[in-house]
């Protein structure tokens, strides 16, 4: 590993700002919006949100986790849950229209192969992988091959985990590749 800057997020050297908005927005778009002018006010380089298809994603009667339970009750379980929270193509192509009226980067994590190609239709200009996906082989190739650069959480990842996924994100094309430690 290295500290030299990641000039291709930032040539200057300096720290390159994303503001998480991640599903923070509740499935409101108008959430969403406010998200981005949070960010932009904020002065954060790039607001992130997340892409998934809820139907790939999970099983229909998959419970929520205790955490999920005590802040919104039992009702609706996991799957139930993050239906209400995806977003729409249409309105991720509205919150990519609004990042580019504000002068920010759109940036989403996609957690499957259609949500990543989603993203591609809309030209974003890089992946960032989550760490709970740093072992889906699979979407780190599916990914990869869009030759686009990439910033991999590694969360807690054990470090061969994380040379493997760097290896297949390799393979697969990506030459602009950022790891980002986050605490999960």
């Amino acid at each position: 590993m290295t500290d030299k800057p990641i000039e291709w997020l930032r040539p200057d050297g300096r720290a390159y700002c994303i503001a998480e908005a991640g599903v923070n927005h509740n499935g409101d778009l108008g959430l969403a919006m406010d998200l981005v002018d949070a960010a932009v006010a904020a002065g954060a380089d790039a607001v992130k949100f997340q892409t998934y298809n809820v139907d790939r994603l999970l099983r229909r009667d998959t419970p929520k986790a205790a955490y999920q339970v005590a802040t919104t009750g039992e009702a609706d379980g996991q799957f139930g849950m993050l239906e209400k929270l995806q977003l729409s193509e249409d309105e991720h192509h509205r919150l990519i229209e609004i990042c580019a009226v504000r002068g920010i980067v759109f940036i989403s994590t996609p957690f499957d192969e259609v949500s990543a190609d989603l993203l591609e239709g809309f030209g974003v200009p890089l992946y960032k992988i989550p760490s709970g996906e740093i072992t889906n082989v699979p979407l780190l190739r599916h990914v990869g091959a869009k030759h686009r650069p990439v910033i991999l959480s590694t969360g807690m990842a054990k470090l061969g985990e994380v040379e493997t996924a760097v290896e297949v994100l390799r393979g697969a094309g990506v030459d602009r590749l950022a790891l980002l430690h986050c605490v999960s």
